[in-house]
């Protein structure tokens, strides 16, 4: 599907905007803006429009396609080798090289096969991008990520077993629910497990995720405006 993506929205202000409302959000919970991540989700939007959060100073992308992904990052990642890249989509076993090769972060670690095979890449290739598991606190059966009552024995697997370093856990809550319930969740998960880092919160609830701990926010529409139909691979 192809056609126009809203050209005229202001990146560069809106991230201003973002990160005034990260800020404003923390210190209403208490914490510092530092101790928040902003990872600006470009799914199905250009590398031109990655450029101009590049310009604008911003350097954390995540992109749910490894073939996407590949499509923009590598030229923009030779520009600007400060540029940190966050695999925020499912995985499937036969993209794990490439994931490898081009993430700096998969943050979408969700089943004993992909860890498996996660872990063996990381040893062939030399190169070790950080982890975060993926829990399914919904318990949603069409979408990706590890139960909760299954997430502990998981994390022992993926750190313990396989030597993944994992940093922390990622959630999507269900659209239909109060997502307070799913973050509060995610968080007794990690730290009964002894993680700090939280990837929690997109554009419609990341102040609340930032109030129960999000260390990782993933925002797209407040930054790059609405996707309204795309060409993935346009640029």
């Amino acid at each position: 599907m192809v056609a126009e993506i809203d050209v005229a929205t202001d990146i560069a202000g809106n991230l201003v905007e973002v990160h005034e409302r990260i800020a404003g959000a923390a210190s209403d919970a208490g914490r510092t803006p530092a101790a928040v991540m902003l990872v600006a989700v470009t799914k199905f939007h250009t590398a031109d429009r990655v450029r101009q959060a590049l310009d604008a100073g911003h350097r954390v992308f995540g992109e749910n396609r490894v073939q996407d992904a590949e499509a923009k990052y590598p030229d923009l990642k030779q520009e600007y080798p400060d540029l940190r890249l966050h695999a925020i989509g499912p995985l499937q076993r036969n993209k794990v090289r490439r994931a490898v090769a081009l993430f700096d972060v998969i943050e979408t670690v969700d089943r004993p096969r992909i860890a498996r095979a996660i872990a063996s890449e990381m040893e062939e290739a030399g190169r070790r991008p950080d982890c975060f598991i993926e829990v399914n606190t919904g318990e949603e059966a069409q979408k990706g990520g590890v139960l909760p009552a299954e997430a502990d024995g998981f994390i022992r697997l993926c750190r313990d077993d396989l030597g993944l370093p994992v940093l922390g856990l990622m959630c999507v809550p269900p659209l239909e629910d109060e997502p307070s319930l799913h973050f509060a969740l995610l968080g007794k998960i990690a730290a009964r497990n002894g993680l700090e880092e939280l990837s929690m919160g997109m554009t419609a609830d990341f102040e609340i995720a930032i109030r129960f701990g999000a260390t990782l926010v993933r925002l797209g529409t407040a930054i790059f405006g609405e996707r309204r139909s795309f060409s993935p691979l346009q640029d």
